[in-house]
């Protein structure tokens, strides 16, 4: 593919990376608020035969398999063609892990659903834009227009975005792990000295390509690798790693997020709300880590699910009179609020960090692409089934998502180790080196016994692999250590 020098190197090379990972984003946000916003335009209704509410959850929510076909696509083919060619949701955030320092990824990669709800305000400004500022008036913007105009023009306008990425991606560079998986060095090691404004010699980019070609090494010990072999339990515990990357994408949808995001296309405020919330990751991921985010805000989503079930209970049909009852939903508004920022603060930024990172090299395309299909397959399904949830369980149904938010507490606690500031290759020494001594040495995170006891490597895997043997294994931790001595993770 045609790359142009459109940004230099160095800084202004990593600030262009980040930004067209972001449009990328906004884009995703921008075709989610959209088909929400849609649901309720008298003309849309009208052209598509005023569908009921079955019928309109799947309307809604085909979107999402399109782009679940999408990772299918990624899955075959990405792995051949590169990161940058097949930019979209499931690789942006692979790409800007492979392409930025290791204490900075949480902050970077975290920081692109933020724009996922920039590009969902765009698109019910566009849309649902009142004439007063009263947002309950369901005043659209491109109702003064009229007819089919009012819903095809928004619809039109994801191009823009689609077209904005494409020129980008024109001025950026391949991913060097990719380069280098692929026997393409020489290119790698300019792609490195570019983003770091570096010589090849430098010791940041000589140290990153040492790491990156053992890990290589190390993963290539069992010949090539197959997509068959994608749930295999080889020496870097690829198949446990793929299972780790789809269960993270299935806590993130599973928590319940779309029971309020598409079906509350007229309540903005939400929306600001989760923006605000998805901050405090894009700031401060890389000192909080990953585990306890996910853990606390599992729990504090589960709280707020619990409370909003337990308000708008209150109703007529159980005996409450009308006033409690407008009292009580009333009342249930503010921990829709709470929901929102807790996801936007945890669930909503952290599993995009997570999938990419927590895979090995070999693994990363096809295993990044699983994983995000996690996140579209159960969208689907939750906006599928959410107006017939509703309508037949009523309150009930937010029970559901407090008990799934209370399993995934213990599920990360038990299953998922801490990532925060290992670069992707010391990340696979989490899963290769020394069992729980290995663990804690690379680590150096609170313990959590049950996970360093589930990363116990059998003996035969700490033989010598790929020409690094069990000393060797042990010598890297150790420089690896010198420098983060200071950290906690």
């Amino acid at each position: 593919m045609i790359k142009l020098n459109l940004f230099g190197r160095g800084l202004r090379l990593q600030i262009a990376i980040t930004i067209a990972c972001q449009m990328a984003f906004i884009l995703f946000g921008y075709d989610q608020g959209v088909f929400g916003g849609l649901v309720g335009n008298p003309d849309w209704k009208n052209t598509f035969g005023n569908p009921g509410s079955g019928l309109e959850g799947i309307i809604v929510s085909i979107y999402n398999l399109g782009a679940f076909s999408g990772c299918i696509i990624t899955f075959l083919f990405g792995e051949k063609l590169g990161r940058r060619l097949c930019i979209e949701t499931s690789t942006v955030p692979m790409y800007q892990s492979e392409l930025c320092d290791a204490d900075k990824r949480g902050r970077l990669v975290s920081s692109e659903p933020l724009f996922v709800g920039v590009g969902i305000v765009i698109s019910y400004f566009l849309q649902v834009l009142p004439t007063s500022i009263s947002v309950l008036d369901r005043d659209y913007g491109m109702s003064y227009v009229g007819g089919p105009v009012s819903w095809r023009v928004p619809i039109a306008c994801q191009v823009i975005f689609a077209f904005v990425v494409i020129f980008l991606v024109f001025g950026l560079p391949e991913s060097p792990r990719w380069l280098y998986y692929h026997g393409r060095k020489e290119e790698a090691l300019q792609v490195m000295c570019d983003v770091w404004d570096s010589e090849p010699d430098g010791e940041k980019v000589t140290k990153m390509q040492t790491e990156i070609l053992e890990a290589i090494e190390l993963e290539r010990v069992h010949g090539e690798y197959k997509w068959r072999d994608l749930l295999k339990r080889d020496n870097v515990q690829t198949g446990r790693r793929v299972l780790l990357a789809y269960g993270m994408q299935f806590m993130n949808q599973m928590g319940g997020i779309n029971l309020v995001v598409y079906y509350v296309p007229t309540a903005l405020q939400y929306n600001v709300v989760f923006f605000f919330g998805s901050l405090i990751p894009t700031f401060f991921l890389d000192k909080m880590g990953r585990r306890r985010p996910m853990m606390w805000g599992s729990f504090g989503l589960a709280i707020s699910m619990m409370l909003i079930a337990v308000l708008l209970s209150f109703t007529v049909q159980r005996g409450y009179s009308p006033a409690t009852k407008q009292a009580t939903s009333s009342a249930s508004v503010a921990f829709f609020f709470t929901y929102m920022f807790i996801f936007g603060a945890t669930a909503n930024c952290i599993p995009w960090v997570y999938v990419p990172e927590i895979l090995p090299q070999h693994a990363r395309a096809k295993g990044t692409a699983v994983g995000i299909s996690s996140n579209w397959l159960w969208n689907f399904v939750v906006v599928m089934i959410t107006p017939t949830l509703l309508s037949h369980l009523a309150w009930k149904g937010y029970l559901i998502f407090m008990c799934t938010n209370l399993a995934f507490v213990p599920l990360v606690y038990f299953c998922y180790p801490e990532t925060s500031n290992l670069t992707l290759e010391e990340v696979d020494h989490l899963f290769t080196t020394g069992g729980k001594h290995g663990f804690k040495e690379v680590a150096k995170m609170q313990p959590a016994e049950p996970v360093q006891q589930s990363l116990h490597v059998p003996h035969d895997d700490e033989k010598m692999v790929g020409g690094v043997g069990r000393e060797g294994s042990r010598e890297h931790v150790e420089t690896l250590d010198e420098g983060k001595d200071d950290k906690s993770v």
